[in-house]
Order: C-alpha cells, then structure tokens, then sequence
C-alpha cells in the first residue's frame, strides 16, 4: 500500500455463523483479494428475520468459535453490534451505522447468491442500494447471478465451498467428524463444550 491516502474498501459479511465453518473463512479471504479490502467484519445476526422458525444458537457461544476461527487475521473483525441490538437483524441498520462511522469508505455487503433476487424485497431496498455495492458468494457449480435494480453488484469468483453451517450441526449431532470443515480449534471448541448435540 503506498503511502498516499487511499479511500478505505470495507467488507461486510453478514450471517448467522451456526457455527462459523471454512466455506466462510475462503469467502472472507477471497472478499479480500478480490476487492482489494482494507477490512472485512464479520457481522452475526441475532436473528435472521429469513430464518424466523430457526432460532440460533446463544450468540455467546457462536461468537466464540467466530474469535477463535479469525484469531491471527488481523484485516478481520468482529462486529457485535445486531446481536447487541437483539430481535430481527435488519442489514439496512448496520449500512446505516457504517456509512456514519466511515463516511469516506467504500462499502461492499457479502450476500449468498440464492438471496440476491430476494433483495428488492429488503427493508429499505433503495437505501440499501444507495449504501453498499452488493458482492454474491456462488454456489460450487453455479453461474453469476445478475442483481436486480437498483443494487449493483458483482460476484466472487474464489473458493465456493459446498458446505453449510446445517451440515455440520448435523454431523456433530450424528457423531460424526467435522475435521476439514471447520477450523481446528472451533473444532475441538464444539467438542469440549458439547455444541450443537
């Protein structure tokens, strides 16, 4: 980075984190590289107003294995501010607070591709619009998707990774190893405080 000023390129990565696993970890990474971020915050929901049957776990605890799994990537950070606020996590009250805190930043919203058709429907769609350039994480195998007016956007093109945070909630209730899907040390976490069983 050269010494001039250089307007900041803020990654916001939004979502449950139920728990954290490696398919959001190269997101962040690729994020990272493809849009030239200065810092990426991880942002978990307190409830994703989406998800309104599937309450998540205690956000102590996912925001455990989430300080374990960024611990050492010191572009990442943590952001408590939806689970501090409680009730439905609504993206267009954290743009809002981003775009006060760092007027000058140009602001980039991680979304998944199967919810990007859906974001016209978002509170405050045109605001949010306004606020962010949208960036969609692909499926494994699937195409770009186009962005609905008036959100720009563009999508990753690194690291889709065929797994989700059901599949290994699922595994560990069954018994069975989630080595190679999650960090190690959110890992042996889950084992040790009995997560997810």
């Amino acid at each position: 980075m050269g010494s001039g000023y250089r307007m900041q390129r803020i990654g916001l990565f939004g979502g449950s984190f139920d728990p954290v696993h490696l398919g959001h970890l190269l997101v962040a990474q690729a994020a990272r590289e493809e849009l030239d971020l200065t810092r990426l915050f991880f942002i978990p929901a307190a409830q994703s107003p989406f998800k309104p049957d599937r309450k998540p776990s205690p956000a102590n605890e996912r925001l455990r294995l989430l300080r374990l799994a960024l611990a050492g990537k010191e572009w990442c950070e943590i952001d408590e501010q939806e689970i501090k606020r409680g009730g439905v996590s609504y993206t267009i009250d954290t743009l809002k607070d981003y775009s006060r805190r760092f007027p000058q930043a140009q602001l980039f919203y991680l979304i998944g591709a199967d919810n990007v058709q859906q974001l016209p429907k978002w509170r405050e769609a045109n605001e949010l619009a306004r606020l962010a350039e949208f960036v969609a994480i692909p499926r494994p195998g699937e195409a770009a998707t186009a962005f609905p007016a008036p959100f720009r956007g563009r999508t990753l093109v690194g690291f889709p990774l065929g797994v989700s945070s059901s599949q290994v909630r699922e595994r560990v209730k069954a018994g069975r190893p989630i080595d190679h899907l999650v960090p190690a040390h959110v890992a042996e976490a889950i084992h040790n405080n009995r997560l997810y069983l």
